[in-house]
């Protein structure tokens, strides 16, 4: 039988809440800091990027995520959880004050990009730290709840802190360079990072892991992260959902460079980087609503038809929506195909996290993890590469939207197939 859902997972002395703060205050401090590298790279009055040049910046965010992601499970299943999550963001605020005198200063070589590398690096690691901890500040009954709050919380909290770099960056550009207003909005980024250091001692030193009994193994790297693999695989359910999110996250992000040129270049004019960035940041913050839709929806899906079949129907459920933003590409069918899309992403990230939480041990779960994040970030890149070979500059493409459509029907029909991947469990 399964294990019924709790919905509220907060109880007295739950250290739940400390955790969502960290993450959620990290996301959106993720949110202010990405919104100004964008605005720095992308949407300058003197840039006017193509599907390569974007796809370019999105491998330079996703290139660490794939670096570090193998070497994460060495920490987090060796090493005090709290510790590194609380030294990681100490970290990435040193790292951002770097970034932000190198953009006031106009420097955008060679030494930016690898700040930029580590800052993203860095930040895997925290992720991973905190999704693998999840599992021990909460009972097993209540891991749907909690990652629908901690995952979609975070995910809400990147757009919002999008959408408040964006302003805050409108309101300083009255007044000063472009340059330095994203430099400042770094340095308040910076600022929160640190915060989030502060918050992180409040957690004792193995309170999210690892367990006291864990196993440690004598491999390093890509190897540790192919014991994750090999783990996965007794658990053959949790490893289709992995390859069902990256499949999802793929599509979603050759959607996202598809709407970021057709706010750029087509839908307003290309001289007005700044209505780009608008437009974009708007079709940004729809997505999210449907994100946060999806999370709250979850749990109580799941709890009836379970969770197996919820990622397999959630799969397919954004595919109308999809066919309809390719028949008609006008600025309100994107936002409408966004919206659909995160809600339905979200229900397949949050429901298979929790799967692959109750399924794994924790002395496992940091290698599981570093191969579940390895997995997903080689399919954004992949997602990303796609759209760079397709897309024009305008951003105009019928055939992107088919691909993701039969992408996700093929994973749903096929590799979630009922035989192999059973709605009840």
């Amino acid at each position: 039988m399964p294990v019924r859902t709790n919905y509220w997972p907060f109880h007295k002395g739950s250290r739940l809440p400390v955790l969502l703060q960290l993450r959620w205050l990290g996301q959106f401090t993720d949110g202010l800091f990405q919104s100004s590298l964008a605005s720095f790279v992308l949407f300058s009055p003197e840039r006017q990027p193509n599907a390569v040049a974007a796809t370019l910046a999105f491998a330079v965010v996703l290139l660490p995520y794939s670096v570090v992601g193998p070497y994460a499970g060495v920490f987090l299943d060796r090493f005090s959880r709290q510790k590194i999550v609380q030294v990681a963001n100490l970290l990435r605020a040193g790292i951002l004050i770097a970034i932000a005198l190198s953009i006031k200063s106009g420097l955008t070589g060679v030494g930016l990009t690898l700040l930029v590398l580590i800052a993203f690096g860095v930040n895997r690691l925290i992720l991973a730290g905190l999704s693998a901890g999840l599992p021990l500040v909460v009972e097993k009954s209540e891991l749907i709840a909690a990652n629908a709050l901690a995952v979609t919380g975070g995910t809400i909290g990147v757009v919002i802190g999008g959408g408040a770099g964006i302003g805050l960056k409108k309101i300083l550009d009255h007044t000063h360079a472009s340059d330095f207003s994203d430099a400042v909005v770094i340095v308040i980024a910076a600022g929160l990072y640190l915060l989030t250091a502060v918050i992180a001692h409040r957690l004792k030193h193995k309170e999210i892991g690892p367990a006291d009994h864990e196993i440690r193994s004598e491999n390093r790297g890509w190897r540790e992260m192919q014991e994750g693999f090999t783990i996965l695989r007794e658990h053959s359910d949790s490893l289709r959902g992995i390859v069902a999110t990256s499949i999802q996250r793929g599509g979603l992000t050759s959607l996202t460079l598809m709407g970021l040129l057709l706010e750029r270049n087509s839908y307003h004019p290309s001289n007005n980087p700044d209505a780009g960035l608008s437009g974009f940041a708007f079709a940004l913050a729809i997505a999210g609503v449907g994100i946060g839709i999806g999370s709250l929806i979850t749990p109580i899906f799941v709890d009836r038809v379970g969770r197996h079949l919820w990622i397999r129907a959630m799969m397919v459920g954004s595919i109308p929506f999809l066919l309809i933003f390719l028949l008609s590409q006008t600025q309100w069918s994107l936002i409408l195909a966004a919206f659909f899309v995160g809600l339905c992403g979200q229900a397949v990230k949050v429901t298979n996290d929790a799967l692959v939480q109750s399924k794994i041990q924790d002395e496992f779960r940091g290698r599981v993890f570093a191969f579940y994040d390895v997995c997903v970030n080689g399919a954004i890149v992949g997602g990303a590469l796609v759209a760079a070979l397709i897309l024009p500059i305008t951003g105009k493409s019928m055939l992107l939207p088919l691909i993701i459509s039969l992408a996700y029907i093929t994973t749903s029909g096929y590799l979630l197939r009922s035989v192999r991947f059973p709605p009840r469990q």
